[in-house]
């Protein structure tokens, strides 16, 4: 379905990420990976899916990096068909005990990283008349929890700014919606239950299902391959009239 097209996925070295741009690249997309660690891992296993792909290191706070990034990815395959905004980092505290430069970092990446990206993105997609741009905010950009200020704060900013992207390209061929997942067990999650496994006793096993209890009713996780799936059907011919949704994923969280 996406044979030809490219799609530029951030924070896509594991995670979340990862697992989108596999999603895209089963359905023929080339992918420019990015992120941190490990990335001739996941370059192996896009290129087994049998299409082409590459990586950028950008740094996401910083956005000359994403610029280059931007130029690299159409320079390799001509343009960004397809931008999926994953980049993400997390602290957690109370608002008068949060650090400062966390709460920078985690705006710059979080939020302004896909401003970046978008702005960039667009005039080729219109010029094309075809885009898709995906925005991985989180349930909690729909809801907020208790000392994750700047993470909600940022992820309410990427909703805010899907519905924006999403209006302002209303009568083209570029549509932005947002994916907003519940518990998804990435490595992200996991230093979560670590930490709460520590502070309480409990097995690994046992942390998962009292996070889970905490918020999402279903008592499941969400998984990368389900999220997508999600990402391939906004991509597709059906997705075509979906426009500035926050889709949440997240096992009836929002619902309560």
């Amino acid at each position: 379905m996406l044979q030809g097209k490219t799609a530029l996925v951030t924070g896509s070295t594991s995670g979340i990420g990862l697992g989108i741009a596999k999603a895209l690249a089963k359905q023929g997309a080339n992918i420019v990976l990015n992120g941190f660690g490990d990335s001739q891992g996941p370059q192996a296993e896009i290129a087994a899916l049998g299409v082409q792909v590459a990586y950028h290191g950008a740094d996401m706070s910083q956005a000359s990096e994403i610029e280059a990034m931007m130029k690299f990815a159409a320079d390799t395959f001509g343009r960004v068909d397809i931008l999926v905004n994953n980049a993400g980092i997390q602290h957690v505290a109370k608002i008068e005990d949060f650090p400062v430069e966390r709460w920078d970092a985690i705006i710059a990446i979080n939020l302004t990283s896909a401003f970046h990206a978008t702005r960039l993105a667009l005039p080729a997609m219109k010029a094309a008349n075809w885009g898709r741009i995906i925005n991985v905010a989180s349930v909690h950009g729909l809801v907020g929890s208790a000392e994750k200020s700047a993470y909600v704060a940022a992820k309410h900013g990427v909703v805010g700014l899907t519905k924006v992207t999403a209006l302002e390209n209303a009568t083209t061929g570029v549509t932005c919606n947002a994916i907003c997942p519940g518990w998804v067990l990435t490595p992200l999650v996991q230093k979560q239950v670590d930490a709460k496994a520590a502070a309480m006793g409990l097995s690994n096993e046992e942390a998962k299902k009292v996070l889970l209890q905490e918020k999402e009713p279903s008592m499941q996780f969400t998984t990368p391959e389900e999220l997508g799936d999600l990402a391939v059907f906004f991509c597709s011919p059906t997705g075509n009239n979906v426009r500035g949704v926050a889709w949440n994923m997240d096992g009836g969280w929002a619902a309560q």
